[in-house]
């Protein structure tokens, strides 16, 4: 099978960026990968062997279902896996079983736990997710004296791994005061936990933005998502951390490239429409190319008009209607192009560069979004 683009994946740019993170967190603080949403587009298949060879041993997700891609990727039987997210109550025995650690933040999911130890032999890895201000998932302070009581009543079926939380919006400034209340009551917890007689063995609740953000955050481990991968959570985040910093450049370098090559090329005549409709007018004689990639692809139909992508090291544009399959760039303005020429819809092409964020400013979608809607039956591969 003959891909119409494929995405590039860096070793050498992850190097690079968990060597910057390692030096940010300090050697105490354990770094959790972060993997969900496909490891954020790169694909959990790519990235968890790659991460692991550059020295990753923790890694963080949603669901069931990505710990058991993560397990069967991981080629190091020391790696740990923990679910932050969703974990059926007929998963819970396997998820113990299998030596990996979740989230508990209802009283039936720790019974569940419980349950599965007695019924599997092996303690449950839990961690206690306390309700701190963001009111999404996490127990509230009234339920804490039940969660409590059954660690202690059941210490050896009920693996006190982790006390965490999750802020709300580390990212933005106008979130500060309610991170700075979150942090106030996510301490006072652990201190009544301690109290209790009841240690974890992890404090857990910065994300990428916190922990670059608010450095009390960080605790004994982190969880690192974006930013492994390149990308600040936010431009305010990085114009917060240059400005301390005094480090002007950006110090993260992109994982990812998505290519594709010139699949035609064709002359239009002035006063002729191209593609669908009637959305592009050639005002005079134009050369154009078709490049096989389009919305079915994730390139979103909001490019049609004002897209770019590289060839031959230059910015073109998209001109007419993305289709679903292809779309049309102009390149009037360069020389010698030629079917299968490479293109780059994202990534670097001598010295010019089209980031993500670029990208996903024109189709008005965050890094976040735009990185996990990138289909995965495009070909990953990883390169030097």
């Amino acid at each position: 099978m003959l891909p119409t683009s494929q995405i590039e994946i860096s070793k050498r740019a992850l190097e690079n960026n968990l060597r910057f993170l390692k030096k940010q967190m300090g050697p105490e603080v354990i770094i959790s990968s972060v993997v969900k949403g496909h490891a954020y587009g790169h694909t959990i298949e790519k990235f968890v062997p790659l991460a692991e060879a550059c020295g990753m041993k923790h890694f963080s997700v949603f669901d069931a279902s990505e710990a058991y891609r993560v397990k069967k990727a991981a080629s190091n039987p020391e790696t740990e896996v923990m679910i932050m997210g969703m974990v059926d109550d007929n998963q819970v025995e396997w998820a113990v079983e299998s030596g990996i650690s979740f989230f508990t933040f209802e009283m039936e999911r720790l019974e569940a736990a419980l349950a599965a130890a007695r019924k599997v032999g092996s303690p449950a890895k839990v961690h206690i997710e306390v309700e701190t201000g963001m009111n999404r998932t996490g127990f509230d302070s009234y339920q804490l004296p039940e969660v409590a009581h059954l660690l202690k009543a059941y210490p050896r079926e009920l693996q006190f791994e982790g006390l965490c939380t999750h802020f709300a919006g580390a990212e933005s400034i106008a979130n500060y005061l309610r991170v700075k209340n979150q942090r106030k009551v996510f301490n006072h917890l652990h201190k009544w936990f301690r109290q209790q007689g009841l240690q974890p063995m992890f404090r857990h609740a910065a994300c990428s933005a916190a922990a670059i953000r608010y450095p009390p955050t960080r605790l004994d481990m982190v969880r690192i998502g974006i930013m492994q991968y390149g990308f600040w959570p936010s431009r305010e985040t990085f114009i917060d951390f240059s400005t301390r910093s005094g480090q002007k450049k950006d110090p993260l370098e992109r994982l990812v490239a998505w290519k594709s090559k010139v699949m035609d090329i064709k002359r239009v005549k002035t006063g002729e429409y191209v593609g669908y409709g009637t959305s592009y007018l050639a005002n005079e004689e134009m050369d154009i190319a078709t490049v096989p990639v389009g919305y079915a692809h994730g390139f979103s139909r909001s490019l049609s008009n004002q897209g770019r992508v590289l060839i031959h090291g230059k910015r073109v544009g998209v001109i007419g209607m993305v289709n679903m399959n292809m779309i049309t760039v102009d390149i009037s303005q360069l020389d010698g192009v030629k079917k299968g020429d490479e293109v780059v819809i994202i990534g670097r092409q001598g010295d010019m560069e089209l980031s993500v964020s670029s990208f996903g400013e024109f189709s008005e979608q965050v890094n976040y979004e735009l990185l996990t809607r990138l289909p995965l039956d495009i070909p990953r591969r990883v390169v030097e």
